[in-house]
């Protein structure tokens, strides 16, 4: 019996499928499913201590979400982490870079103590530097007072806990950023360097004019990466103040996870759950957008 081309292909595209169906079934059964049930359940309000009942709303969480002032305040305080965070660990992160890929004595121990913070639990993270911030007995302010300078309450001041919140993560996180421009910074050929140098170029010169075009894809993504994760900025929230003082440093998942699971509004967290993605998304597609006038390929 002759097999035709069509009965191949759709021989071959069969064995594609029963090689990718459990990794596909998972996929739709734990992540697709739930998606789409997240965005039904924002039409509706549902408590879970009440699995049964569902009450439909249509817009109304939406309407609610517009005029609440406790999403709006934890928008704000989720942006001006962002505005800290972001500029601060990939300068961190690009420094670190740099000293770690010249010629230093146990330059091998450094390189790994610096990624240490990155492979720490946050929740060990926090509650170090929350001991580290006391306002008492913390080492932050014992070494301000050494020179004559009075800490703040930190974690307990409205107007400094999440300048501490953004220091914490700029720690922790300038390790993994380190090693993405370390990756792309020994990836460039020397060569440049030595011609820039046979024309006078000074340090400076080699940096901005060679090494950070030459590193311009691994800046987008680094802060591709680094401004989504931002925008889901939570554990540290979470475990140094619970959103507190008065709400200081309230963030948009510190809402989601407090409606859904302490005020059981289990609709009205999905819907913040979709907002949040629509602003990612969104600022995702214009960085996409606008890396074409300054990201360099070679």
């Amino acid at each position: 019996m002759k097999v035709t081309i069509q009965q191949k292909v759709l021989y071959k595209y069969m064995w594609v499928v029963f090689f990718l169906f459990p990794s596909l079934a998972g996929l739709i059964v734990f992540l697709v499913v739930p998606m789409l049930a997240s965005l039904v359940l924002t039409f509706f309000e549902w408590d879970p201590l009440i699995p049964t009942h569902f009450t439909f709303l249509g817009l109304q969480n939406y309407l609610t979400m517009a005029k609440d002032a406790d999403f709006w305040a934890a928008l704000r305080h989720t942006l001006f982490f962002i505005t800290g965070y972001i500029p601060l660990v990939m300068l961190t992160g690009f420094g670190v870079a740099l000293l770690m890929n010249q010629k230093l004595i146990g330059r091998t121990f450094f390189r790994g103590a610096s990624f240490m913070p990155v492979i720490s639990a946050w929740v060990a993270v926090a509650l170090i530097w929350t001991w580290i911030f006391n306002p008492k007995f913390g080492i932050v302010n014992y070494l301000l007072g050494l020179i004559g300078i009075t800490g703040p309450a930190w974690l307990y001041d409205p107007n400094w806990a999440m300048p501490a919140i953004i220091f914490t993560s700029v720690w922790k996180d300038t390790g993994f950023v380190m090693v993405l421009f370390l990756s792309s910074l020994q990836s460039i050929p020397h060569e440049y360097y030595e011609a820039a140098a046979l024309d006078g170029a000074d340090n400076w010169a080699k940096v901005r004019y060679i090494t950070l075009p030459l590193l311009s894809p691994t800046i987008f993504f680094t802060l591709t990466i680094s401004l989504i994760n931002s925008f889901q900025v939570f554990d540290q929230v979470w475990v140094m103040t619970k959103g507190g003082p008065a709400g200081a440093t309230s963030v948009l998942v510190e809402q989601i996870v407090n409606n859904a699971f302490r005020y059981g509004r289990m609709g009205y967290a999905a819907t913040l759950s979709w907002v949040l993605f629509l602003i990612v998304f969104l600022v995702t597609i214009i960085q996409n957008r606008t890396q074409k006038s300054w990201v360099t390929y070679e």
